[in-house]
């Protein structure tokens, strides 16, 4: 009798180990989502800049509003997020806007890779001269709260 019991109870181990994989890959699917391109993602900055940063290096936003798909929010307000400097006028001899670009979300605990469309931030005062010879004038800083819209260029699997 003893060892029809053992027999027994690894074979309900066995059944209770492969009901929990496929409750975890049930629950894995139905978090699933894919954000398409093209949409729109809004971000607040956390961390200043200005347009003299150095390009390539990185900054913290998080996201403005939440992000749905098909009436489903994926993405939610306040969620991390990341980017980084794609050009700035850190070198004096090269007269290049402020763009930045967002490079990652986190969802789900986890930061997703994301590739967006480059954003200019605001433009500094620019005088008639500056203009007409390429110069801008003064330090355009973007402080925490600042607003920025990024547009989707491929989709993003959740």
């Amino acid at each position: 009798m003893k060892p029809q019991f053992t027999i027994l109870m690894k074979q309900t181990k066995v059944i209770a180990v492969i009901s929990v994989i496929c409750a975890c890959v049930a629950a894995s699917s139905v978090n699933a989502a894919t954000i398409p391109a093209g949409t729109t993602i809004t971000v607040s900055a956390v961390s200043s800049f200005t347009s003299k940063t150095p390009p390539r290096r990185s900054f913290e936003a998080k996201l403005a509003q939440d992000v749905s798909v098909n009436g489903r929010v994926v993405l939610k307000a306040g969620s991390k997020a990341f980017g980084r400097i794609v050009s700035s006028r850190h070198n004096p001899r090269r007269n290049e806007p402020l763009t930045v670009e967002l490079t990652s979300v986190s969802a789900n605990g986890r930061n997703v890779a994301v590739k967006t469309n480059a954003f200019q931030p605001g433009h500094p005062p620019v005088t008639g001269r500056q203009s007409r010879y390429g110069f801008t004038a003064g330090t355009l800083v973007i402080t925490p709260g600042t607003l920025m819209q990024f547009q989707l260029l491929q989709p993003v699997t959740l």
